[in-house]
């Protein structure tokens, strides 16, 4: 069995948000060509994307040849539009939610949705989290790694983790909105090296910040294998032992403590970075995550797993089992 937690999609069509609300910013997508549509921010072209990007049927025929039984899908995180004004961003996270739940609703054993959030507006994004679990039935939501700026352990943003915690919703976090996007913008450099810093910016703030200290029931995953935070936790390790009075400030407990405690994607591409994710994280901690579908992801999800020399039970705990753990799911829901 395969699960893929880390897939995107968007509906096919959405309204003209600029002409709705009054204002630029708003993504739109032109489909310019059969198959084919442009994610435009005005008149700049963000990306292309494929009608897998919006069609399940073909999803479900991409799944079919690449072995992937469910996905578990998610929002493009440029859609997040944390910028905006709550009430708008409301009525965009509810678009792009009952679309996922639409397509979760016709192919119950083959996907699982997660909802995007007004998080500008903690108020809002609770209201929605909640509609997303008890009335859409998603399995959780997912997330930016900051929020306008703001790091996860903001004060403003824990009612919304404590929230998720009491409804026993899963959280993807998901890198966006990068620290110092504008000066690398070089080389796909924002993907290359700003994603894997700002993952670990996320992970970092809720350790030092707390988060996983006062909830520790909340389930949290973290995208392209928890980016730069595992091959960097010794300095971070370290950071806290000399200078805890810097790092330690809002949370005295060793970061050790915490490794095991979230999961992560298995989406690192090289087989001696997963091996050490694994010596690292501990094998309970990873799930197979491909970015469908996108071509920084993993275009045959889950390959590198099954061509390693893993045993086969860590294999399957990488390839479905940790994924049901994180979302808290019976694999007989899905048989």
């Amino acid at each position: 069995m395969k699960i893929d937690i880390h897939t995107h999609i968007i509906p096919e069509n959405w309204p003209n948000l600029k002409e709705q609300f009054g204002y630029e910013g708003w993504i739109s997508l032109d489909h310019h060509h059969p198959g084919s549509a442009q994610m435009k921010k005005g008149d700049e072209v963000f990306r292309i994307v494929k009608s897998n990007c919006w069609d399940p049927k073909i999803r479900l025929k991409e799944c079919e040849e690449s072995g992937v039984d469910i996905q578990v899908l998610s929002t493009v995180p440029i859609m997040f539009s944390y910028w905006a004004k709550p009430n708008d961003a409301l009525v965009l996270s509810k678009i792009l939610n009952d679309n996922i739940a639409k397509v979760v609703s016709k192919n119950p054993k083959r996907f699982i949705g997660l909802g995007t959030l007004p998080m500008q507006s903690p108020e809002f994004a609770i209201w929605e989290l909640e509609r997303c679990v008890k009335k859409l039935g998603l399995h959780g939501v997912q997330i930016g790694s900051n929020i306008n700026g703001l790091n996860l352990n903001d004060a403003s943003l824990f009612p919304v983790f404590e929230a998720a915690s009491d409804l026993g919703a899963s959280i993807f976090i998901h890198p966006w909105d990068i620290l110092g996007q504008d000066q690398i913008k070089q080389y796909w450099l924002p993907w290359l090296v700003g994603m894997p810093a700002e993952t670990s910016r996320a992970i970092c703030s809720m350790i030092f910040g707390g988060i996983f200290e006062r909830l520790p029931k909340l389930r949290v995953a973290f995208a392209h294998g928890g980016g730069s935070f595992p091959s960097t936790f010794g300095r971070i390790q370290h950071g806290y032992n000399v200078r805890p009075d810097l790092c330690a400030t809002d949370n005295n407990i060793d970061p050790q403590k915490y490794l095991g405690k979230f999961w992560v994607d298995s989406l690192v591409h090289d087989l001696d970075a997963l091996n050490f994710l694994i010596k690292k994280l501990g094998d309970t901690s990873i799930a197979l995550g491909s970015d469908y579908p996108f071509p920084l992801g993993e275009s045959n999800p889950g390959e590198l797993v099954e061509e390693s020399n893993l045993s086969d039970d860590i294999k399957s705990k990488i390839l479905y089992k940790n994924a049901l753990d994180w979302l808290n799911i019976d694999k007989m829901n899905f048989k």
